[in-house]
């Protein structure tokens, strides 16, 4: 069945908050996209937007739009805020065809709110779903390169209205270095428009209804909050997964490097035996040792939330004494095939010794 819907000014908090969670630790800081999302909102006096994949025509042309850059940039340089606007159009001069339909580029953080944001700019609506389930830092991966789907042409604007379209690469880590080093002569932060594909093309790899989830979880945020009950463990039954630990964090490590957020977090469980964990995160949150062995490792979820309200804490917040909770929860099993883990597992990230031992079930 075709669906549309409005998503309106109620519905940000609870998608701020669920894309908070889904994007491990990255995507970019949620009250800013919240923030520019609800002034579009009020700005325009109406909602954006949102359909399903089954709803797009197979010959017309979707487009991914986000931004990319390390969330420690993104959070203090600001886009101008006309970037998704320029970069469709430019791609669709580029193309000499017309965009029909905006796909969210990764349904974590920030990122899951400014397509939301580039449909109220231009008049598109959005489809529920995205090609990555949760965040990931590089561009390579999501389920369009992992089937084999060209990355380009894309392209890139910064903040004074610079535009640079690759109309052609070959590789999807091409595109990744090169779209990486641009964005760091950009500033560290740019908005991206990759890829265009066909509505064709997009049914075949897309995981859906991410968006619809993630307000899902929010909700499921807000109503534990107003009931008293454990953010945390409400999230994670939600999203088949468990509460990996509850403590503070005791140390923290983080440097902004090749347009990354990289580092780790240490983290001491509460009572005397209550243990020890380690995060290490590039962006997101990739493996988690509690005492010293590995339990839970990419591309499941490892997602930190405050203890006290399950506020989701991206990496670039995290600060020495917060008070968390660490859930885990199963990736989409669109992630876990071994094409997939090529892209998206441990070794995929300079880990070639970690297993991948998926945890049971899958988020979608």
């Amino acid at each position: 069945m075709r669906m549309e819907r409005l998503f309106t000014l109620n519905d940000t908090q609870a998608a701020a908050l669920g894309a908070g969670i889904l994007g491990t630790g990255g995507g970019g800081n949620t009250y800013v996209g919240q923030t520019w999302l609800e002034k579009e909102l009020r700005d325009r006096g109406g909602g954006c937007r949102i359909i399903d994949a089954d709803s797009v025509p197979d010959d017309a042309l979707v487009c991914c739009v986000g931004t990319m850059g390390a969330p420690t940039v993104s959070n203090e340089k600001l886009l101008r805020g006309d970037e998704f606007v320029v970069g469709v159009r430019a791609l669709e001069d580029h193309l000499k065809a017309r965009i029909g339909a905006l796909l969210i580029s990764e349904i974590g953080g920030s990122n899951a709110l400014k397509p939301l944001i580039a449909g109220l700019q231009l008049n598109l609506p959005v489809v529920d779903g995205d090609p990555m389930g949760r965040a990931f830092p590089e561009l390579q991966m999501d389920t369009f390169a992992i089937g084999g789907v060209s990355l380009s042409p894309f392209a890139l604007v910064d903040s004074h209205g610079n535009v640079v379209i690759m109309d052609h690469v070959d590789s999807p880590q091409r595109a990744e270095s090169y779209a990486r080093a641009l964005t760091i002569e950009m500033g560290g932060s740019a908005a991206l428009m990759m890829p265009v594909v066909t509505g064709r093309v997009m049914k075949q790899h897309l995981i859906r209804g991410t968006l619809s989830l993630a307000e899902k979880m929010g909700h499921a945020i807000l109503a534990a909050r107003a009931g008293g009950h454990d953010p945390a463990e409400t999230v994670a039954a939600l999203g088949s997964g468990r509460v990996l630990f509850r403590g503070k964090i005791t140390d923290i490590e983080r440097r902004t490097v090749q347009g990354f957020a990289r580092g780790r977090m240490r983290l001491a469980g509460f009572g005397a035996a209550a243990g020890q964990m380690e995060i290490v995160f590039q962006n997101e949150n990739l493996i988690a040792w509690q005492d010293g062995r590995i339990i839970c490792t990419v591309p499941d979820l490892i997602c930190v939330l405050s203890l006290d309200d399950g506020e989701p804490i991206g990496t670039e917040s995290l600060r020495y004494g917060l008070r968390v909770a660490v859930i885990g929860m199963p990736a989409a099993r669109e992630l876990k095939t071994p094409a997939a883990l090529a892209f998206v597992g441990p070794a995929a990230f300079g880990y070639p010794d970690v297993t991948f031992a998926p945890m049971p079930g899958d988020l979608l």
